[in-house]
């Protein structure tokens, strides 16, 4: 099977396509064939399961870096905004890496990749426990090798499942982001708890102990079932007007989603709640966030996934704008958090599917590659140039005011965002009705 994906690719590729060619026509239908039987269940779910695993850690690893931040920021390590840029580096490098991991996961196969990327998030934890009070030891160890782990797994994760679902795709890609967001809600709290009784650099060493343990396992049933070398880059892609608007909507939609994450710890601070309150109000977004991908996730599999990751983002600027710029008790701020976390969680597992519903399974990791390589900026500057506009108007000690221009920020982009989706889907019904006719 293999054997006849990695020949029809050839084929595609070796300009000899618009030849007649009745055995590479047949590899070329036998490869479209693979993909569309897919199995819907089965040894999916066991790959569903590793996965989970393997993103309970590396997406929970950075939603849950606030914890971290909050109490360096408290021990006056860095100002916020330098903070919250080391934990936007290591997100950034899932962007920035894209492509090449993608190269290198279909290269190395899915399991060598899974072990590999564990190996780094781990380590580098374990690393950053020496460098708990250097910022450049950090910038090193949690935002470059933690990064380059927590890059490579993403990419896996979030595409393996594809392989093996068509019907349940979004279910399943679902299934995978929601243990994203119970990891971010479980280290979340248990970061915390450390952080008061062992400190900083025993909660690193215990917490990439175990991820080396628990994810190791997982990698073990990690298995290719459309391994396909294909271009880096499909650049025809930039003639696709669907394309370019996914590519560009999702991008800027990046910019707001870290932004509650890392600052809702610092802003429970500045309402006078306790730190254990900060961390529990981010495990409630954490746990609404995993809620949120495996319910957006099926919904996918009912109203289509571009309808689905509107409505995201649709609830996550509305969260923004209209609710957290006037959350001064916790009520409302428990309220922002489940709404906010349920629509940022349903943009992380919708758009791997919106990718497989337009181009096809065999071409989702190429295609993704390349909308994850746009993230980039939004990843790198999101939090930070909220951490600047905070710090500009006052900084964490000037009260609930000094936010609000961050708030503003984040929720403004989450509309710009809405508004490609939507135009997004728009040009694809366009084209269906078109393809029908």
């Amino acid at each position: 099977m293999s054997q006849s994906i990695q020949l029809a690719e050839r084929h595609e590729n070796d300009g000899s396509a618009g030849l007649p060619s009745p055995i590479s026509n047949e590899i070329v239908n036998h490869v479209h064939l693979l993909a569309d039987e897919m199995p819907e269940g089965g040894y999916g779910w066991v790959v569903v399961a590793s996965c989970s695993m393997i993103m309970f850690f590396a997406v929970g690893g950075f939603y849950s870096w606030g914890v971290i931040q909050a109490q360096l920021a408290a021990e006056s390590i860095a100002p916020n905004s330098t903070l919250a840029f080391i934990g936007s580096l290591g997100v950034s490098l899932i962007a920035f890496c894209a492509i090449f991991m993608s190269r290198l996961i279909r290269w190395i196969g899915a399991r060598n990749a899974g072990f590999l990327s564990c190996f780094l998030m781990g380590g580098g934890q374990i690393l950053s426990s020496a460098s708990s009070r250097n910022v450049s030891g950090l910038f090193v160890t949690n935002g470059i090798i933690v990064g380059l782990g927590t890059s490579m797994s993403f990419m896996l994760c979030s595409t393996l499942p594809s392989q093996y679902f068509k019907q349940k795709r979004g279910l399943a890609n679902g299934a995978v982001y929601g243990a994203a967001g119970i990891g971010g809600a479980v280290l979340s709290i248990a970061q915390s708890a450390l952080i008061s009784r062992l400190g900083v650099a025993w909660t690193f060493r215990i917490v990439g102990a175990a991820t080396i343990v628990l994810t190791f396992p997982a990698c073990c049933f990690l298995k290719d079932r459309l391994r396909r070398s294909t271009a880096a880059i499909e650049w025809s892609l930039f003639l696709d007007p669907r394309f370019v608007m996914l590519a560009l909507g999702s991008a800027i939609g990046t910019f707001p989603l870290l932004v509650p994450p890392f600052f809702l710890p610092l802003y429970t601070n500045s309402l006078g709640l306790t730190t254990s309150v900060g961390s529990v109000l981010l495990a409630v977004f954490n746990i609404s966030s995993a809620v949120g991908r495996v319910s957006f996730g099926a919904l996918c599999d009912v109203c289509g996934p571009i309808t689905s990751l509107s409505l995201a983002l649709i609830l996550s600027a509305l969260s923004l704008l209209a609710i957290w710029p006037v959350s001064s008790s916790l009520a409302p701020l428990i309220v922002f958090a489940i709404l906010n976390g349920f629509g940022n969680g349903g943009f992380f597992s919708t758009i791997p599917s919106v990718v497989a519903h337009i181009y096809g399974p065999i071409r989702v990791t190429t295609v993704f590659s390349m909308v994850l390589t746009g993230w980039a900026a939004g990843y790198l500057l999101g939090a930070p140039v909220a951490g600047w506009l905070l710090d500009a108007y006052g900084g964490s000690g000037a009260g609930i005011v000094a936010y609000r221009p961050a708030m503003y920020y984040a929720g403004s982009l989450s509309v710009g965002s809405t508004g490609f989706i939507l135009g997004v889907r728009v040009l694809t019904t366009k084209k269906n009705l078109f393809t029908f006719a």
